[in-house]
């Protein structure tokens, strides 16, 4: 017969001790986790599950309001200068994450690819 040793149950608050200890200074996890004899996997789940982050619900806006500048005015043409045709003008949009990432794209960028783009910066 295999004796495989039995499962140990922790509570939250001996999570949140252990958690808080090897948080307390910089590579703290394995030494934390080999004390409390568990793995280092479990603990970094542990500590995973224990960040504190402002929870998101689906109707928060993710993007702050857009702000709209005026096109720079074109400058005078002297009448003897010959005519020439304006320059296309590019539209672009500039997004500054909550994170304060920056992101400039043309305006007519492919919304549902910027949404995944978006999402996975803000994850970061």
């Amino acid at each position: 017969m295999v004796e495989t040793g039995r499962r140990r149950r922790w509570s939250d608050d001996d999570k949140l001790k252990i958690v808080l200890e090897s948080l307390a200074g910089p590579r703290l996890v394995s030494a934390t986790a080999r004390r409390h004899g568990i793995s280092r996997s479990l603990l970094v789940t542990w500590r995973r599950a224990f960040r504190v982050e402002p929870p998101r619900s689906e109707k928060t806006p993710t993007f702050v309001p857009a702000i709209i500048e005026p096109a720079p005015p074109e400058p005078e043409r002297q009448p003897t200068e010959p005519r020439t045709e304006a320059p296309a003008t590019i539209s672009r949009m500039e997004i500054i994450l909550t994170c304060g990432r920056r992101i400039v794209v043309s305006a007519d960028v492919d919304g549902k690819a910027l949404a995944r783009v978006v999402a996975v910066l803000e994850r970061r």
